[in-house]
């Protein structure tokens, strides 16, 4: 997922070239095919191919002489075939495999197609690897991973996710149900060859909704972000807790969706909430995700929203109380505020202000806590509750700091503070 304009489809288009030919530079560490492979590429339509994935494989296609000054060699194309009708675009491109020692030699073929033509056009024969630049439909993207199915193959795209978090984005996503995904960010503060002045100035060029898109390669969210304030203002580096410091953790119920804690500390002389830990899994049951918060401190209080309120169909118990069993400290009651409100637009309200003055803070080392933070948007006005676990397990401590606690000596009123020791 990356900016506009930073090298993205250059970056697929030689990696592709690698696979193809089976020249492979020394500092690569990614997958390598060590025989011959079937491949295909392309994009949103037959002109947007010709221009994006066939012009930085082959060369531009306005000149056939220069076919063969793309990131595939010359002397490794072998051969192409045109389409019929669309003037300068190719059907498929072979290509000479074999770079030696234990690179099998051979022959490589990679034929292009566009979104446009629909989920039938990829329905290929079996294929080694597929690139798709700029998302494609789920419904092609799916098609595309079928045709790796038999040879262990895989699929990349390179895109700027102007669509948001859509399906195909979802899967890319750590807390996915797609574990063999994954992706790589790049924005435009990772294009070094630009200015400080040339970055602000592209920046200025966007609309602010539109602006963590394509400039920063993050998925575009409606009509704006619910925290519109620049992360590295709320971030900061781990520290040691101070012994006198209370602290308080949340958590945000769930299954389908994950379930979520934050672990807050609240530095009174100033007013100010730091998020020193969090977690979020999936379909884990109370046992499970107590097992993994329960080293942050069994001395710790939980603050927990309105649901935990309901009663587990099978066994009859709330919510809160399950968790209760398993070894959490929960907090008797539901998370308010000190009036008994518990508004989600208020809680979103102080923890935006807090943020804007200096007083909420969150380790660097949560990057779980940090996606969902940039992710966390608006459409019509209305936020999108859709992953925002770990936004809510720290609104609800936030709102209940009132009952963070300081860590105490058993039979003693002194806090047990042991550098290093409980900071979980």
């Amino acid at each position: 997922m990356a900016a506009n304009q930073i090298g993205k489809t250059w970056a697929g288009g030689f990696e592709t070239a690698m696979h193809l030919t089976g020249r492979y530079p020394d500092w690569w560490i990614g997958r390598e095919f060590k025989k011959p492979i079937r491949s295909m590429a392309g994009s949103e339509s037959s002109e947007l191919t010709r221009r994006g994935v066939q012009r930085i494989l082959v060369g531009p296609p306005e000149t056939e002489q220069q076919w063969g000054t793309g990131s595939i060699p010359k002397n490794a194309i072998k051969s192409w075939s045109r389409r019929q009708g669309v003037p300068n675009t190719l059907d498929n491109v072979v290509v000479l495999h074999g770079g030696g020692g234990d690179v099998q030699a051979g022959e490589s073929v990679i034929q292009f197609g566009s979104y446009d033509q629909g989920r039938t056009k990829w329905q290929a024969d079996t294929l080694d690897f597929v690139w798709f630049d700029e998302e494609p439909p789920e419904d092609v993207y799916t098609e595309g991973i079928t045709r790796t199915n038999a040879t262990d193959g895989y699929c990349i795209i390179t895109f700027t996710p102007m669509l948001g978090m859509s399906r195909v984005v979802e899967r890319f996503y750590p807390d996915s149900k797609f574990p063999r995904c994954a992706y790589v960010r790049m924005g435009i503060e990772d294009a070094e060859h630009l200015s400080p002045e040339q970055r602000a100035k592209i920046l200025a060029k966007y609309p602010e909704h539109e602006r963590d898109a394509r400039a920063r390669g993050l998925p575009m969210l409606g009509s704006g972000s619910v925290f519109s304030i620049d992360p590295a203002f709320i971030t900061c580096s781990p520290f040691e807790i101070p012994a006198h410091w209370p602290q308080i953790a949340g958590i945000d119920f769930g299954w389908d969706h994950p379930s979520a804690a934050a672990r807050l500390a609240w530095d009174r002389d100033t007013d100010t909430l730091y998020v020193t830990a969090c977690h979020r899994a999936r379909e884990q049951t109370p046992l499970t995700f107590s097992a993994a918060v329960r080293p942050w401190g069994e001395w710790l209080k939980w603050a927990w929203p309105h649901d935990g309120l309901q009663h587990d169909k099978g066994s009859g118990v709330q919510l809160a109380q399950q968790y209760k069993s398993v070894g959490l400290n929960m907090i008797p009651e539901k998370a308010t505020f000190v009036d008994g409100s518990n508004g989600v637009e208020a809680g979103i309200a102080e923890m935006f202000d807090r943020m804007q003055t200096g007083r909420l803070k969150v380790f660097s080392t949560l990057e779980q806590w940090f996606d969902e933070f940039r992710l966390y948007h608006r459409e019509n006005g209305i936020i999108v509750k859709k992953r925002d676990d770990l936004m809510s397990a720290t609104r609800y401590a936030m709102m209940m700091r009132r009952f963070a606690t300081v860590k105490m000596r058993k039979n003693k009123s002194v806090p047990d503070y042991q550098p290093g020791g409980w900071m979980g």
